[in-house]
């Protein structure tokens, strides 16, 4: 585990997808992540349709490296011992709905007169203000409304959503962002912030050059299959094994590309030197390219490519991404040990600080309820009397730490 925000305890109220996401982020750069969860546990504890034996695969992709605690926040005694934790906590992070943290009393305004120096990340489907503040969303609402559906897929046919769950994952990044910068400034003004994070205001900031061409030049993109708005050939093709993806992404690109398909003079043609002018002749460069591609192997094309630097890449299975030697090289496969059953495996962590990356290690999924014990002992100073006392009356639930 890398160790820039060690030191800094996060309690992570939140559920499903993005909010956890986001604070496992934390707890990889070295935060002290606390989750917690309502009596039962979070729903995608029971996700399916992978376990070892009764953890959930689904659930284990986002809640590495955290402490599990089960906390009634619907009953006083919870929302007490909340304000405990926070007392002695940084960053709180909650996604309920608008309004229900006022309702139990771990709004903003509550914790900040609790501790004036936390950090309150409140992550939402769509903002806490606007006429639809209220609305439900999910990933697929979020990728709809926020017009990234909109140009994912092929021309002419449905829109489909993003593979990876953008919708949630662009909030968990976005919102863990927000927090780092926000204690960097707290460090110099010793405040406490409010982050008011929406997963659609996310999924508006992922559209890019498409939303700059909207506003400002009156072009609306729709779906380009692997193709590029502009730039051609940029796209995926077929060889003779497999498919692969070949980026002229710039002219000077072009020289390259014709030399590796066997035909240079091609490069030198004055009728395709810019991206205009072979998307215009797209149909009769097609008529070369795919056929020539299709002759040799994969491998074949993209030694050639890469021997003149043009950028390309097989389209990798999700399998071959984590048998790629790159991927391996940079860490990008976590194991988590778990100390009650045999070792997980998941994406690993994406940011390299200093050299510490190459040793890093991530610590296991919890258990429900596994630490609620021991943080309220560490965190709070709360003696085993008191602990088994707000287990009699049931603020704790479930303590023992199942799976």
């Amino acid at each position: 585990m890398l160790s820039v925000l060690r030191g800094v305890r996060v309690l992570d109220l939140t559920r499903m997808v993005a909010g956890p996401y986001g604070a496992m982020l934390l707890a990889d750069l070295g935060a002290e992540v606390i989750k917690i969860e309502r009596p039962g546990g979070d729903e995608v504890r029971g996700m399916g349709p992978h376990f070892r034996g009764d953890l959930s695969v689904y659930f284990a992709a986002f809640h590495r490296s955290k402490r599990s605690m089960v906390l009634d926040l619907t009953r006083p005694e919870g929302r007490a011992v909340l304000l405990d934790l926070a007392a002695q906590s940084d960053v709180v992070i909650e996604n309920f709905r608008v309004g229900v943290a006022e309702r139990l009393g771990c709004d903003a305004v509550t914790l900040h007169a609790r501790n004036p120096r936390l950090i309150v990340c409140g992550m939402t489907g769509l903002g806490r203000t606007g006429p639809d503040r209220m609305d439900s969303a999910f990933d697929l609402t979020l990728q709809a409304r926020g017009g990234t559906m909109s140009i994912t897929g092929e021309p002419e046919r449905v829109p489909v959503r993003m593979g990876p769950p953008m919708g949630d994952l662009a909030g968990g990044m976005f919102g863990a962002l927000a927090i780092a910068a926000a204690l960097y400034e707290r460090e110099r003004s010793g405040r406490g912030h409010v982050i008011d994070l929406s997963l659609l205001d996310c999924q508006v900031a992922l559209l890019g050059y498409a939303a700059t061409f909207a506003l400002n030049a009156d072009q609306v993109l729709g779906p380009q299959g692997s193709a590029h708005a502009h730039a051609w050939p940029y796209q995926a093709f077929v060889a003779s094994d497999g498919p692969l993806v070949i980026a002229v992404f710039t002219d000077r690109f072009w020289q390259g590309f014709c030399t590796a398909l066997g035909d240079p003079a091609k490069g030198s043609d004055p009728r395709y030197a810019t991206h205009a002018q072979r998307r215009a002749a797209q149909h009769a460069l097609l008529a070369w390219i795919e056929p020539t591609l299709l002759s040799q192997t994969v491998a074949h094309w993209l030694a050639l490519l890469r021997q003149e630097q043009v950028p390309c890449a097989a389209v990798q299975s999700v399998d071959q991404v984590f048998a790629d030697p790159q991927v391996k090289a940079r860490a990008m496969v976590a194991e988590l040990a778990q100390p009650h059953g045999e070792a997980l495996f998941a994406a690993g962590n994406p940011m390299k600080i200093d050299d510490s990356w190459e040793h890093e290690r991530h610590g296991p999924v919890p258990g429900l309820g596994e630490h609620t014990r021991e943080v309220l002992r560490q965190v709070c100073a709360y003696t085993e009397q008191d602990i088994d006392a707000l287990v009699a009356r049931g603020v704790l639930g479930d303590v023992a730490g199942s799976r």
